[in-house]
């Protein structure tokens, strides 16, 4: 079975009629029992797997094309073929097919294609009308041919005979030779005649036939034929476009005669059938099967000789990345690479595999470096669709490479960092090139193609890089462009101050909406990475800015990236949302938004939506403490109240726990009294336990609470935003990202402490501070903080008053 004559590609026509390769493997033919006659077998080389098994009936017709191809069709609409690696394997089987039916191997067709209503039609005819004669190629039989030619097209049997006649004695090349006669002789007629037997003969979709009409010798005669279409008043000068026009460009001297035909022959070739011939109808579509396939194995084959010409892929690749190449030279390389790279996914994937492990070997990604950073922008769109090739045949190959760069580059000139700025400069209106871009990003970074196992640790090798140096360089429009609120807020409410990069701007708003949607993709698989840069840049405080943008999607885009963080379930997160109080913006959108029934509405519901039916605590009472007030006429749904009954549910949780406690306090001997404290109403409160299992927002008992903070500690200034709702948290990014977290300060109102008359409680008013061990905090408010209080909340900068409204 290692015999290399017995080497095929296995190929079937999908529904675009564009041959798919179904692997490569060793062909044999057996007896098969089940199938009950000899069959073809194709078992894969790789893990010995059954590639293809195929009776050869009697009746199917068999194909031997350009020697190493057999093909045929097994159903109305399923073709195979099979693509041999050398010529003596192909002749092997094609003899074993002919002798299971009884056929001379010499035939390049085993049978007609019979159906069984041409079948029917076939047995009454007359045994002569089976035959078909050409007429004499001479001038005044045109018609006649051109007759015969079209009428044969619609009975595959009749197609099959005509197609036989034509091969003979070198019929095609005498009808070409009265095209010259025509057209010296200006005979239009005659030319209209030649227009429709060559057209005529593409559509017997004949391998061999293609062979002869696209030779160097006729196919330009071929084209001139396909000029002088009747229903054209004047001809196309399609020879002229070709011989003219479209100039073949050798970056690099091709030595090679046989490449460089077979390259001028596949540019003519799809040029007829792109070009000249006209689309198919829904009738006629699998008429030019063949002619796909002939184009698709030319391509194969060039591809396939360029890669064994190793001296030519050097001198392009030194050419290439030479400081001297002048920028036309350049730009021609890289349009050859381009065309070269989209030739190779017609090869078969071990062929594709080496295919770009040699473009990598000659240094494919430091030239690119090179070309995408070159002003030119048709350059730069020819690199960027290279690299495009080379990430999805390999990410892993090119993250291999950036992770080597940081040895020897500045972080401005690492490949990922020009791919990112070439994405942020992208001078489209709509912004094709950065979305394409950001679709490459999003590859290299996905952790599900980073789970090779022979390298284990690239997932957190690469993200380390790429956090490092890269995610700064991907976030500073975002940054830019939400650095000062007020200027985007100005722009808003029609000032004429303009911030430039302020997101109401629509192609900036277009190029933020990518940026956060890569990023909320980080966010859902880079659980460590992402979340400590989140918190070190207060980036979801930043983000939520865009809420204000009169670009819909743009605020849409910002509120997903908050969702899917809420989404994670993570306690972190949650706490660095609380504690930045960072439902503001999301709440006030919801407010302004009023009653309309949008996307945007939809959205910000099922994010609250979400939080009570997962039952998210934390996130529940914060809500329901700064905001139920606000939101508790918001009736049309019953997330809201929902929320507040799950708050509710908590809160009796609690007082049971604390209702249990006091119980078993009564059994305290004296030194654990110590560790109690009482309130106004005399009801012991425990608080040797660790803080988080009494959520403070729970208890009436927690309103009273203040920390005592010494001298040398930082105030931190207490953000009001409206006279219903004080928030108890500093909002420093130290503070929203939990770095200063023991100085943040809960506050309450002033009479939180005080006694139902507004005087002091008695218990504020102990001579001495009681003596407590350290994890407890005195629940003691002291009277002289109350102009504090009243001072900072008339100071507060973050002040809303359409959350208080």
């Amino acid at each position: 079975m290692s015999d290399t004559r017995r080497r095929v590609k296995v190929y079937t026509l999908n529904e675009d009629r564009q041959w798919d390769d179904r692997g490569t493997g060793h062909v044999s033919s057996t007896f098969v029992e089940r199938l009950k006659g000899i069959s073809l077998l194709v078992r894969a080389e790789s893990d010995g797997s059954l590639l293809l098994e195929s009776k050869i009936s009697p009746n199917t017709a068999y194909q031997k094309q350009q020697d190493t191809l057999i093909v045929w069709s097994e159903a109305e609409n399923y073709d195979l073929a099979l693509s041999f690696q050398e010529k003596a394997g192909c002749d092997e089987i094609w003899e074993k097919i002919c002798q299971v039916q009884g056929k001379d191997p010499a035939l390049e067709i085993t049978q007609d294609p019979i159906d069984e209503s041409e079948e029917e039609r076939f047995e009454e005819m007359p045994e002569t009308s089976h035959l078909v004669e050409l007429p004499p190629c001479e001038l005044a039989r045109l018609e006649e041919i051109a007759d015969l030619v079209t009428s044969v097209l619609s009975s595959p049997i009749r197609r099959e005979k005509l197609a036989l006649a034509l091969m003979s004695e070198g019929y095609m090349k005498k009808l070409l030779q009265l095209f010259q006669v025509c057209e010296d002789l200006d005979n239009r007629e005659g030319l209209h005649h030649l227009y429709e037997i060559i057209r005529g003969v593409l559509f017997l979709n004949k391998a061999a036939l293609f062979e002869v009409m696209f030779s160097d010798d006729c196919i330009m005669d071929v084209v001139g034929c396909l000029e002088f279409d009747p229903s054209l008043v004047q001809p196309k000068k399609h020879r002229e476009f070709l011989t003219k026009t479209a100039k073949f460009k050798e970056v690099i001297p091709i030595t090679d005669s046989e490449l460089r035909q077979k390259i001028h022959q596949t540019y003519r070739v799809q040029y007829i059938q792109d070009i000249i011939l006209p689309t198919p109808s829904v009738f006629e579509e699998n008429f030019l099967s063949t002619l796909t396939s002939f184009i698709f194995f030319n391509k194969v084959e060039i591809v396939s000789m360029l890669q064994e010409d190793e001296k030519f892929l050097t001198e392009v690749f030194a050419q290439l990345t030479d400081e001297a190449t002048d920028d036309g030279k350049r730009r021609e390389l890289v349009n050859f690479f381009k065309e070269f790279c989209a030739f190779s996914q017609t090869l078969q994937p071990q062929n594709r595999d080496a295919f770009f492990k040699t473009l990598a070997n000659l240094g494919i990604l430091p030239a690119l470096e090179i070309v995408m950073g070159m002003d030119d922008l048709q350059v730069r769109a020819a690199a960027t669709d290279i690299f495009s090739y080379l990430v999805e045949f390999s990410p892993s190959m090119v993250r291999e490479f950036v992770m080597q760069e940081p040895q020897q580059t500045d972080d401005d000139v690492l490949l990922i960092n020009v791919v990112i700025k070439q994405m942020i400069c992208d001078s489209d209106p709509e912004l094709g090139g950065a979305v394409q871009l950001m679709g490459l990003l999003r590859t290299l970074i996905d952790p599900e193609n980073m789970l090779a196992p022979t390298n284990k640790t690239e997932k957190t090798e690469f993200l380390s890089f790429f956090y490092k140096y890269c995610m700064q360089v991907l976030t500073v429009p975002l940054l830019a462009s939400t650095v000062d609120e007020k200027n985007c807020k100005d722009l808003q409410e029609g000032s004429t101050k303009i911030n430039p990069v302020c997101p109401d701007n629509f192609q900036t708003a277009q190029l933020l909406a990518l940026i956060l949607e890569l990023l909320t993709f980080c966010v859902e698989h880079h659980t460590y990475h992402i979340k400590t840069y989140i918190m070190n840049k207060d980036l979801l405080r930043r983000v939520l800015v865009l809420m204000n943008s009169k670009h819909t999607f743009l605020a849409l885009c910002a509120l997903r990236f908050m969702r899917r963080i809420i989404g994670q379930k993570d306690e972190y997160y949650n706490r660095y949302i609380v504690k930045g109080n960072l439902f503001e913006p999301v709440i006030n959108t919801l407010l302004d938004n009023g009653t309309r029934y949008n996307l945007l509405n939809s959205a910000i519901i099922e994010l609250f939506e979400f939080i009570k039916v997962e039952d998210i605590k934390s996130l529940i009472a914060h809500i329901i403490d700064n905001y139920y007030k606000a939101l508790e006429s918001i009736e049309y749904v019953q997330t809201f109240k929902g929320l507040k009954g799950r708050y509710e549910q908590e809160k009796d949780r609690q007082t049971l726990r604390l209702n249990r406690y006091r119980r078993d306090a009564r059994t305290l001997d004296e030194d654990e009294d110590e560790e109690m404290w009482f309130n106004e109403d005399g009801e012991a409160i425990e608080k040797s336990r660790p803080e988080e299992e009494f959520p403070e927002s729970y208890g009436k008992y927690m309103e009273a609470k203040k920390v005592k903070e010494s001298d040398n500690k930082e105030n931190f200034p207490k953000r009001t935003p409206t006279g219903s709702f004080k928030f108890t948290f500093s909002h420093s990014a130290g503070a929203a990202n939990g770095t200063n977290g023991a100085n943040c300060k809960p506050v309450t109102s002033p009479t939180s402490a005080a006694s139902p008359n507004g005087s002091p409680a008695k218990s504020a008013t102990p001579p001495a501070t009681p003596v407590v061990k350290t994890a407890m905090v005195g629940l003691v408010d002291y009277p002289d903080d109350e102009d504090e209080e009243d001072e900072d909340e008339e100071q507060s900068p973050r002040k809303r008053p359409r959350l208080g409204s």
